[in-house]
């Protein structure tokens, strides 16, 4: 993000001009023309430039097309559509069109490629979503869709699906099968993120594997620290670890780096106690650092645990590290995060004394302390206290303060922030921007979050994902599911791919309005994309039973076979369970059972209340032969778990009782709940 200086943007907003963003060029627009001190601004724009490296294009309105000699260029290259010709100042008011910060000259051509290269990859992403889930058409079109995999398009083309994983897994499968073309490094890495947030770890080590086969110069020890990443962020810690006892047979030898990274990352996914028993194990083998100590410390902090962090304090100074800033700030917020406000403020006093000046950092971490707590004229003292201390906030500090004026409903003390910090110069971040809309969430202001997006897009800073999940959202809960669509369309559009949580609250938003062919088409989509996995169970559910609910059982069926065919998540025993039992429950016993037979068939054993459920619905239906072919593949698959069937049987029928104990106390507590609003009403009244 390219910043201008906040004089100019100050004149900016003075004389009515918005900052936009069209791919590169950085371009402010006219919005009311008004060209009283013009020349000021003119000078303004000219020094940011010059900061930038960028050239200025003044470009006219159509109706007054500018002629050749009215075109200036000067010795730093920067070219000018003259003003100075213009008869009077309504002219030049009515000349006053827009002001283009572009590239040099000589750059022009880099320009031209990257468009080129742009137009490519969104070719590439259309057809991925058009055949995804046809793989022999989806090969045909790549084919003849005329573009060249060369070098940089795979990587643009694999964070262009985002966590579509799905669509980015098959353009490498079909990229690496064209002819003079290797896939590079950043390549490999970039796939295995990809495969490694979709918990497809089994595909991960086949492409090691074939990497090492087919291009050993390109395995490198930052390949298995992004896999040991992905393991610590699903908390498999054992697989983490073993990744580093992996690494020698592929020719890398894990140094204490390495195990830092190793480290930071179990401690930032919660496992601190298996970071700290490993640490202990590897002192031999890896000689401690003041990184390995730092990420202990981090992850005793982030839990609370003082004591601990304390601990690891004084090991450290046994080893011969002295605490650095990072070391403090690691402290503080252990302090802020146990409610130890006095704490922190002493320990900021005590940094000093030893000469460790606190920085951004430091403050920024009581000022969130403070937010949280909603202590905010406190926060905004500890804000002044920084800046007299010679310490100037940045858009993190000014984005904590504005989060917890939003957080607490106080929305006008956030826009006078915003505005604060864009006179300083400091452009706000998506962040920024993100707890302002929530704001407007929680109030139902739809209009305003779709005015707030649309002015974002104008200052220059760019669209992501969670700004457009903010206004989807809300529109699907007030009903306006076509805005909700329109925004969706709109952040395709500008090459914003939908998340995971995306299709969520636009499938919800559907099944919320009855609009259940539209839901599955979601849905859908969302399984072609690699997007469904086992913790997303919740929506699936939601979709079967609104289905067989409205009678709709031949979707249903069709949405389950989807699943089956198509998902790149191995199907637990937890889905086929909503499945079933989503059958069940809406009357359709028999095919309830058919599925648990295909469900046995995968080598899946039903839970205990499944089959008790089950079998009950049968004796009903006096249908003994279904009931004995469930009955005898359960026996066998019991046996082969070393389960006795008995128990497995009574544990099934004790499991629907609680369940529907559960159930009825519930309706009693609501009904009690009931009652009493009524009761209180009356009182009210009297």
């Amino acid at each position: 993000m390219h910043r201008i200086s906040s004089n100019t943007i100050s004149l900016a907003l003075k004389y009515g001009l918005f900052l936009s963003r069209s791919g590169t060029p950085l371009t402010l627009i006219s919005k009311e023309p008004d060209v009283a001190g013009f020349e000021m601004y003119d000078r303004c724009v000219n020094q940011s430039a010059n900061r930038l490296g960028r050239n200025i294009i003044y470009s006219h309105n159509i109706s007054n097309k500018v002629s050749s000699n009215s075109q200036i260029r000067d010795n730093q290259g920067v070219k000018w559509v003259s003003r100075r010709n213009l008869s009077s100042s309504s002219d030049r008011a009515r000349e006053f069109g827009m002001v283009h910060l572009v590239d040099n000259v000589n750059n022009d051509t880099h320009g031209q490629n990257s468009d080129e290269f742009s137009t490519d990859v969104e070719k590439v992403y259309k057809i991925l979503r058009k055949f995804h889930s046809r793989v022999p058409k989806l090969e045909l079109a790549l084919q003849e869709s005329g573009v060249i995999v060369r070098s940089g398009l795979t990587e643009r083309v694999l964070n262009r699906c985002g966590d579509a994983g799905n669509l980015g897994y098959r353009f490498f499968v079909w990229a690496s099968k064209q002819p003079g073309y290797r896939h590079s490094y950043d390549v490999y890495k970039s796939i295995i993120k990809v495969l490694g947030k979709m918990k497809q770890f089994g595909t991960v080590w086949a492409l090691i594997e074939e990497m090492r086969n087919e291009n050993p110069h390109l395995i490198s020890p930052d390949l298995f620290v992004v896999l040991m990443r992905r393991f610590a962020a699903c908390r498999m810690v054992k697989k983490a670890i073993e990744v580093l006892d992996e690494m020698p047979q592929y020719g890398c030898e894990p140094d204490e780096h390495v195990f830092g990274c190793l480290l930071d990352a179990l401690c930032k996914n919660g496992s601190v106690k298996e970071a700290a028993s490993l640490f202990e194990d590897m002192r031999v083998r890896f000689s401690p650092t003041l990184k390995h100590f730092t990420s202990l410390l981090y992850g005793w902090c982030r839990e609370g645990k003082l004591m601990e962090a304390k601990f690891v304090l004084i090991k450290m100074k046994e080893a011969g590290f002295e605490p650095d800033i990072v070391v403090y700030n690691n402290l503080l917020s252990g302090y802020a995060i146990s409610d130890k406000m006095g704490d922190a403020f002493d320990l900021l006093h005590e940094m000093r004394r030893k000469g460790v000046e606190p920085n951004v950092a430091s403050f920024t971490t009581l000022i969130q302390a403070l937010c949280s707590r909603e202590k905010m004229e406190e926060a905004v003292r500890v804000l002044i206290d920084m800046q007299k201390s010679g310490s100037d906030a940045d858009v993190v500090t000014f984005t904590t303060l504005i989060s917890g004026f939003c957080k607490w409903g106080k929305l006008d003390r956030a826009y006078e922030l915003l505005d604060s910090m864009i006179e300083k110069g400091i452009m706000p971040s998506q962040m920024t921007y993100l707890h302002i809309l929530q704001a407007h969430e929680k109030k139902q202001e739809l209009e305003e979050c779709i005015e707030l997006l649309d002015e974002i897009r104008k200052i220059g800073c760019e669209l992501d994902l969670k700004l457009f999940n903010v206004v989807i959202r809300l529109a699907c809960n007030l009903g306006e599911i076509k805005e909700g669509v329109r925004h969706w369309n709109k952040m395709e559009e500008i090459g914003v791919s939908p998340g995971l949580d995306t299709f969520t609250i636009m499938i919800n938003g559907f099944i919320g309005q009855g609009s259940l062919v539209e839901a599955c088409e979601y849905f859908k989509e969302m399984v072609g994309r690699g997007l469904l996995s086992a913790p997303q169970y919740g929506i699936l559910k939601d979709l079967l039973n609104s289905l067989l609910r409205g009678e709709r059982l031949e979707m249903a069926k069709d949405v389950w076979s989807c699943i089956v065919t198509k998902s790149s998540c191995e199907l637990n025993v937890y889905a086929w369970t909503i499945w079933i039992h989503a059958l069940f429950s809406n009357g359709h016993v028999k095919e309830a059972c058919s599925y648990c037979l295909d469900m046995m068939d995968n080598n899946l054993m039903p839970q205990p209340d499944t089959f008790a459920k089950l079998m009950r619905g049968l004796r009903k239906l006096y249908n003994r032969q279904i009931a004995a072919e469930i009955t005898e593949k359960v026996r066998k698959m019991a046996a082969d778990r070393k389960i006795t069937f008995k128990m497995y049987k009574r544990r099934g029928e004790r499991d629907l009782e609680e369940k529907a104990k559960a159930k009825l106390d519930g309706r009693k507590r609501s009904a009690r709940r009931r009652r009493w609003g009524r009761d209180q009403s009356k009182a009210r009244v009297f």
